[in-house]
Protein backbone atom coordinates (compact mmCIF):
# COMPACT_ATOMS: atom_id res chain seq x y z
CA UNK A 1 0.00 0.00 0.00
CA UNK A 2 2.87 2.35 0.84
CA UNK A 3 4.39 1.72 -2.61
CA UNK A 4 1.07 2.55 -4.28
CA UNK A 5 0.82 5.84 -2.33
CA UNK A 6 4.40 6.68 -3.24
CA UNK A 7 3.70 5.98 -6.92
CA UNK A 8 0.48 8.05 -6.82
CA UNK A 9 2.29 10.93 -5.10
CA UNK A 10 5.07 10.80 -7.70
CA UNK A 11 2.53 10.74 -10.53
CA UNK A 12 0.66 13.71 -9.03
CA UNK A 13 3.90 15.65 -8.72
CA UNK A 14 4.85 14.84 -12.31
CA UNK A 15 1.42 16.01 -13.53
CA UNK A 16 1.72 19.23 -11.55
CA UNK A 17 5.14 19.93 -13.06
CA UNK A 18 3.90 19.08 -16.55
CA UNK A 19 0.98 21.46 -16.11
CA UNK A 20 3.43 24.30 -15.40
CA UNK A 21 4.85 23.87 -18.89
CA UNK A 22 1.38 24.09 -20.46
CA UNK A 23 0.84 27.68 -19.37
CA UNK A 24 -0.22 29.89 -22.21
CA UNK A 25 2.38 32.62 -22.73
CA UNK A 26 1.19 36.08 -21.78
CA UNK A 27 0.12 38.32 -24.62
CA UNK A 28 2.73 40.91 -25.52
CA UNK A 29 2.15 44.41 -24.19
CA UNK A 30 0.11 46.61 -26.50
CA UNK A 31 1.86 49.57 -28.12
CA UNK A 32 1.64 52.79 -26.16
CA UNK A 33 0.73 56.23 -27.39
CA UNK A 34 3.76 58.45 -27.69
CA UNK A 35 3.62 61.05 -24.93
CA UNK A 36 4.92 64.59 -25.35
CA UNK A 37 7.87 63.77 -23.10
CA UNK A 38 8.92 60.49 -24.79
CA UNK A 39 12.64 60.60 -25.61
CA UNK A 40 14.76 58.50 -27.92
CA UNK A 41 16.90 55.83 -26.27
CA UNK A 42 20.09 56.66 -28.16
CA UNK A 43 19.72 60.38 -28.84
CA UNK A 44 17.96 61.48 -25.64
CA UNK A 45 15.86 63.91 -27.66
CA UNK A 46 12.08 64.41 -27.59
CA UNK A 47 10.52 62.19 -30.27
CA UNK A 48 7.90 64.73 -31.29
CA UNK A 49 10.72 66.99 -32.49
CA UNK A 50 11.65 64.49 -35.23
CA UNK A 51 9.97 63.58 -38.51
CA UNK A 52 9.56 60.05 -39.79
CA UNK A 53 8.45 56.79 -38.24
CA UNK A 54 9.37 55.91 -34.67
CA UNK A 55 9.75 52.69 -32.74
CA UNK A 56 9.07 51.28 -29.29
CA UNK A 57 10.38 48.11 -27.67
CA UNK A 58 9.08 46.46 -24.52
CA UNK A 59 11.76 44.72 -22.45
CA UNK A 60 11.12 42.14 -19.74
CA UNK A 61 11.34 43.79 -16.31
CA UNK A 62 10.71 47.33 -17.55
CA UNK A 63 7.27 48.94 -17.12
CA UNK A 64 7.19 51.20 -20.18
CA UNK A 65 8.61 51.00 -23.68
CA UNK A 66 12.06 52.02 -24.83
CA UNK A 67 11.51 54.72 -27.49
CA UNK A 68 13.42 55.25 -30.74
CA UNK A 69 13.68 58.27 -33.04
CA UNK A 70 14.35 56.20 -36.15
CA UNK A 71 13.74 52.71 -37.46
CA UNK A 72 17.45 51.93 -37.86
CA UNK A 73 17.78 52.52 -34.11
CA UNK A 74 15.10 49.87 -33.49
CA UNK A 75 17.15 47.38 -35.50
CA UNK A 76 20.37 48.42 -33.75
CA UNK A 77 18.81 47.78 -30.33
CA UNK A 78 17.84 44.25 -31.37
CA UNK A 79 21.29 43.54 -32.84
CA UNK A 80 23.75 45.05 -30.37
CA UNK A 81 25.07 42.46 -27.90
CA UNK A 82 25.11 44.92 -24.99
CA UNK A 83 21.37 45.67 -25.22
CA UNK A 84 18.79 43.57 -23.30
CA UNK A 85 17.57 40.42 -25.03
CA UNK A 86 14.31 39.83 -23.10
CA UNK A 87 12.23 41.60 -25.75
CA UNK A 88 8.49 41.22 -25.22
CA UNK A 89 7.29 43.30 -28.19
CA UNK A 90 8.77 45.48 -30.92
CA UNK A 91 6.55 48.07 -32.65
CA UNK A 92 7.09 50.61 -35.42
CA UNK A 93 4.84 53.22 -37.03
CA UNK A 94 3.05 51.97 -40.14
CA UNK A 95 3.94 54.13 -43.14
CA UNK A 96 1.04 52.55 -45.06
CA UNK A 97 -1.19 54.92 -43.06
CA UNK A 98 1.00 58.01 -43.52
CA UNK A 99 -0.75 61.23 -44.46
CA UNK A 100 -0.33 63.10 -47.73
CA UNK A 101 2.56 64.99 -46.14
CA UNK A 102 4.39 61.68 -45.55
CA UNK A 103 4.10 61.92 -41.77
CA UNK A 104 3.27 58.63 -40.02
CA UNK A 105 0.09 58.45 -37.96
CA UNK A 106 1.47 58.50 -34.40
CA UNK A 107 -1.41 56.30 -33.22
CA UNK A 108 -0.81 53.43 -35.68
CA UNK A 109 1.76 50.85 -34.55
CA UNK A 110 2.53 47.47 -36.11
CA UNK A 111 4.58 44.48 -35.00
CA UNK A 112 8.06 45.28 -36.31
CA UNK A 113 8.81 41.62 -36.97
CA UNK A 114 5.82 41.36 -39.32
CA UNK A 115 6.49 44.60 -41.23
CA UNK A 116 8.00 45.09 -44.68
CA UNK A 117 10.84 47.62 -44.84
CA UNK A 118 12.02 49.79 -47.68
CA UNK A 119 15.76 49.99 -47.17
CA UNK A 120 18.68 51.45 -49.11
CA UNK A 121 16.47 54.22 -50.47
CA UNK A 122 16.69 57.94 -50.23
CA UNK A 123 14.16 58.63 -47.49
CA UNK A 124 15.57 60.88 -44.76
CA UNK A 125 14.22 59.85 -41.36
CA UNK A 126 13.90 61.38 -37.93
CA UNK A 127 17.61 61.71 -37.23
CA UNK A 128 18.42 63.48 -40.50
CA UNK A 129 19.87 60.37 -42.16
CA UNK A 130 18.59 57.72 -44.55
CA UNK A 131 16.21 55.42 -42.69
CA UNK A 132 14.15 52.28 -43.24
CA UNK A 133 10.43 52.78 -43.92
CA UNK A 134 8.12 50.18 -42.28
CA UNK A 135 4.86 49.08 -43.92
CA UNK A 136 2.17 46.63 -42.84
CA UNK A 137 1.32 45.97 -46.50
CA UNK A 138 3.96 44.53 -48.85
CA UNK A 139 2.37 46.05 -51.97
CA UNK A 140 2.48 49.54 -50.39
CA UNK A 141 6.14 48.98 -49.50
CA UNK A 142 6.94 47.92 -53.07
CA UNK A 143 5.12 50.97 -54.43
CA UNK A 144 7.09 53.24 -52.07
CA UNK A 145 10.37 51.62 -53.22
CA UNK A 146 9.44 52.14 -56.88
CA UNK A 147 8.73 55.82 -56.26
CA UNK A 148 11.58 56.63 -53.85
CA UNK A 149 14.25 54.02 -54.53
CA UNK A 150 15.44 51.19 -52.38
CA UNK A 151 14.29 47.62 -51.96
CA UNK A 152 11.79 45.78 -49.77
CA UNK A 153 13.03 43.47 -46.99
CA UNK A 154 11.43 41.55 -44.15
CA UNK A 155 12.62 42.22 -40.57
CA UNK A 156 14.96 39.21 -40.59
CA UNK A 157 16.43 40.23 -43.97
CA UNK A 158 17.65 43.70 -42.96
CA UNK A 159 21.46 43.40 -42.92
CA UNK A 160 23.67 44.70 -40.13
CA UNK A 161 25.82 46.56 -42.66
CA UNK A 162 22.73 48.61 -43.60
CA UNK A 163 21.71 49.29 -39.98
CA UNK A 164 25.16 50.48 -38.91
CA UNK A 165 26.14 52.32 -42.11
CA UNK A 166 26.98 55.99 -41.56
Amino acid sequence: MKTLRTLLAAAAAALALAACGDETPAAPPAPQAMSADAVGHYCGMVLNDHAGPKGQIFVRGRAGPVWFSSIKQVFAYTMLPEEPKGLLAVYVNDMATAGADGAPDPAVWIDARQAYYVIEGGYIGGMGAEDAMPFSDQARAQDFARRHGGRVAAFSEVPERYVFAQ
